[in-house]
């Protein structure tokens, strides 16, 4: 049938609001609005048969049961907009659930004249553009379709605004300055981070259920939350250093994900300067920024190398031609490393090969050494030194034939592995006007 014919067959189902009639036809045409297309079919119709042109009560319809209504959509857009008034976001999305009821009549409605069940528009989708138009003009917002700061769903059947605020990201680089700090928070082993043993407080983390009081993560992590204003917070490391080791020179790649913030358009630099001054010297960061989601999975699963300043102990008196050849040999040199004894508890069983790009040092006296080495991630740089009782091989302890232990260890560096990428890469930054929005979004009319 033709489009006249089948607008025909539709018309005498009445009462058929113009936007349910015109959301079958939706795939003709553009720059309308289904009522505007409902109504002009309906007109092009009465027109041409030259019959009388009769409107339609919206409330009437049976298939959306006056949910099509303009001033539905009207009155949703502002239900949004006010459930968020206190809440600071740049980008949205609306969702829609559908009655069943509607969904049926939908399906009744196309099937009546032959067509496919979800031929020219869902009911949902013109529901989520016709409110999501309000709320971006009531809140001075944009619609995203990817991943939004806020996700409005809609439910007719259940009345009801559900609002999810989506986290938001902050990434920088720290640098630890402080040795016996951990990066995230470490739950006591003894207590399983309780505090207690039984009724009495444990006595290895002295009832506070960590095994250290501090953390990279306790001392940036709440400062950004409270910035903010989220329910809390997660601390997200582009891989970790020891406790006992210190971050310094270039800093580590780091994201912190607060979630449910209420506040998004921060002035980063400030708090760059609250996070060092609550942190007090033992930790520092820099290069603060705004980024997206998709920052964490590119911050943790790019491939970064590093480098390692090591102070070293030997067992025995070394001279410096055995050291510089053994350094010479290291260089360039691919090693297998069986799971380090350290850590065995808590890392496969495996055998690891990683690649030793660069080792230089300075012999400062027969029996201690500072060492620089530049590998690959996932390089033990403690038991490439020490050997680890032959798990390392080769070892500088091997190459030296005498015991060498790291008494200090210093991360100068972490770099990304390919040279086209870099943890600072624009695409996964947010570009913010701080004053381009207020803290709370109007919600009047």
């Amino acid at each position: 049938m033709s489009i006249l014919e089948n607008v025909r067959a539709l018309a005498t189902q009445n009462p058929l609001c113009d936007a349910c009639l015109g959301r079958v036809f939706a795939d003709r045409s553009f720059g309308l609005t289904n009522t505007e297309r409902g109504k002009s079919l309906r007109i092009t119709v009465s027109l041409v048969d030259d019959i009388p042109y009769e409107s339609i009560d919206t409330t009437a319809c049976w298939v959306c049961e006056g949910a099509c209504a303009d001033d539905q959509f009207d009155s949703w857009g502002q239900r949004c907009a006010t459930a968020v008034s206190d809440t600071e976001f740049n980008t949205y999305q609306v969702g829609t659930k559908t009655p069943p009821l509607i969904e049926e009549n939908e399906t009744l409605l196309r099937e009546s004249i032959g067509l496919q069940s979800d031929a020219g528009e869902l009911f949902k989708s013109e529901y989520n553009r016709e409110v999501g138009k309000r709320v971006g003009q009531r809140t001075d917002t944009t619609v995203e379709f990817g991943r939004p700061d806020i996700q409005f769903t809609i439910d007719l059947e259940a009345d009801s605004v559900n609002v999810d605020i989506h986290s938001a990201f902050v990434y920088g680089r720290y640098r630890k300055l402080t040795r016996g700090i951990p990066q995230t928070e470490w739950p006591c082993s003894a207590c399983d981070g309780s505090g207690y043993q039984g009724s009495i407080a444990c006595e290895t983390c002295g009832g506070s259920g960590y095994l250290y009081d501090d953390s990279v993560e306790e001392l940036t992590a709440p400062v950004v939350c409270d910035v903010m204003d989220g329910t809390d917070s997660t601390f997200h490391g582009a891989g970790r250093e020891d406790v006992d080791a210190l971050m310094i020179g270039t800093g580590r790649p780091f994201v912190i994900e607060v979630f449910e913030p209420r506040r998004r358009n921060i002035d980063i630099n400030r708090l760059e300067g609250d996070i060092n001054a609550f942190a007090d010297g033992a930790v520092e960061v820099e290069n603060l920024r705004l980024a997206n989601y998709e920052m964490v999975e590119r911050v943790k699963e790019i491939e970064a190398s590093k480098r390692y300043r090591a102070a070293v102990v030997f067992d025995a008196p070394i001279n410096v031609t055995d050291f510089d050849t053994a350094l010479t040999t290291l260089t360039d040199t691919t090693i297998e490393q069986y799971t380090p004894n350290r850590v065995d508890h808590r890392r496969a069983a495996i055998t690891r090969t990683r690649t030793v790009y660069d080792a230089d040092g300075t012999l400062d006296d027969p029996t201690h050494a500072t060492v620089e080495i530049h590998g690959a991630g996932g390089l033990y740089v403690k038991e490439l030194i020490s050997g680890d009782d032959g798990r390392t091989e080769p070892s500088l302890a091997g190459l030296l034939d005498t015991g060498a232990t790291v008494t200090d260890l210093d991360v100068l560096g972490v770099y990304a592995e390919s040279e086209s990428e870099s943890f600072e890469n624009d695409a996964y930054f947010r570009t913010v006007d701080a004053s381009s929005h207020p803290i709370s979004h109007s919600a009047s009319e």
